[in-house]
């Protein structure tokens, strides 16, 4: 890590200007959410670093399988503000600074957290993708240096997304990526945030700050005095609100059914094979959502009623969908496990519809629901139809 500029370090609070940089949205996967960084500039000097906490090492011992755990490492650094900033410009990423109203007691206090926590004892953190990570760093450090204003006007107002929103609007642009996670999120994703929560995104932190009022003894002041946009966005722009899935996996769930009943009339041979790939996809899909659960820490996926709609019990079907080849019937195992799944998928349903109900998995309910009762019929009839 570079260590910040000497300057910087012993400038006096009332020559430290502190700015919120906010970054777009990268290609990337893991740059779709965006990043942040707080930047402290020496005025008299001119010199400036910016402080953010996304470093990440593919090659630190485990890296893989700490990911698929929930336990990654993520490290705070500092560069000068020229070369972070130059970086994602070349990226074609948007690049916008916001000076913040602080005190010099307050910019030297923040300074003297954000070097303490620079140092290589204190810049590694567990990261977690909704609250504690890049940018809900960046907002802890400077609702500290504030005395606590953010968290207490923030926590006040209601956010406009939930964390699923959030996510299937990022990843929106890689469309099998945000259904995947979108299966993998379970009810703790659909939990109503205020804006202090939803403020885990740069875009809402920056929006967000843009509305905080200081108290002085000449009458409440923004926070924010100034906004630049230092780089315009030269990439595709994530839309405004998320993409509804129920439609697209609605139809997507009837066509199958469809082709299913249809290839079990006329091709038995075609009704096994695409039957053996839904089956798999849901057994896999519900050893996942297991393993999520049962041996993470991404929390956001335990609980998850998918399990109810995909679980590894289709795996025990897989010798009857080969059976239908031939027109025979499914096994007494068979029959027991599709009983155990259908009343599986009726306790989705009505689990859905009641009051109270966390999780919305209605688009996956709407693909499972037809899927699964062509499957079934198809498995019990004893001739092609």
């Amino acid at each position: 890590m570079r260590p910040a500029h000497a300057g910087i370090a012993n400038a006096p609070g009332a020559n430290l200007e502190i700015s919120l940089i906010t970054y777009g949205p990268g290609d990337t996967y893991w740059e779709r959410f965006g990043h942040d960084a707080i930047e402290l500039r020496d005025t008299v000097s001119g010199e400036a670093y910016n402080f953010n906490y996304g470093v990440f090492d593919f090659d630190e011992s485990g890296f893989l399988l700490n990911f698929a755990r929930g336990r990654m490492h993520y490290l705070m650094d500092a560069a000068p503000t020229t070369l972070d900033e130059n970086w994602y410009i070349q990226a074609g990423r948007s690049v916008t600074r916001q000076q913040l109203d602080l005190t010099p007691e307050q910019a030297s206090a923040l300074r003297d957290f954000l070097l303490w926590n620079l140092r290589p004892e204190n810049a590694r953190y567990d990261y977690d993708y909704y609250v504690d990570n890049c940018t809900t760093r960046v907002r802890d450090a400077l609702d500290r240096a504030l005395g606590g204003v953010l968290k207490a006007q923030l926590t006040g107002r209601p956010g406009g997304m939930t964390y699923r929103q959030q996510t299937a609007r990022l990843m929106s642009a890689q469309p099998w990526l945000m259904l995947l996670l979108d299966l993998g999120l379970g009810p703790y994703a659909d939990q109503p945030l205020n804006a202090w929560q939803e403020s885990f995104l740069p875009s809402v932190l920056s929006q967000q700050l843009a509305s905080v009022r200081l108290a002085g003894a000449q009458g409440a002041r923004p926070l924010v005095t100034a906004t630049a946009l230092i780089s315009p966005n030269r990439l595709d722009t994530p839309p405004a609100t998320a993409p509804d899935l129920r439609l697209p996996l609605a139809l997507a769930g009837l066509a199958l059914a469809i082709v299913l009943l249809l290839a079990r009339r006329f091709w038995p041979p075609g009704f096994s094979l695409l039957g053996t790939l839904y089956l798999l996809f849901a057994g896999v899909a519900g050893i996942g959502l297991l393993f999520l659960w049962l041996l993470t820490t991404h929390h956001a996926a335990w609980a998850n009623a998918n399990l109810l709609l995909f679980n590894p019990l289709a795996l025990a079907l897989l010798p009857s969908a080969w059976r239908a080849r031939r027109g025979l019937p499914a096994s007494r195992l068979a029959d027991a496990v599709l009983v155990l799944q259908l009343l599986a998928l009726l306790a989705a349903v009505l689990l859905h519809l009641l009051s109270g109900t966390v999780q919305q998995n209605q688009p996956w309910l709407l693909f499972a629901m037809p899927a699964w009762l062509a499957m079934a019929w198809g498995l019990r009839a004893r001739r092609p139809l």
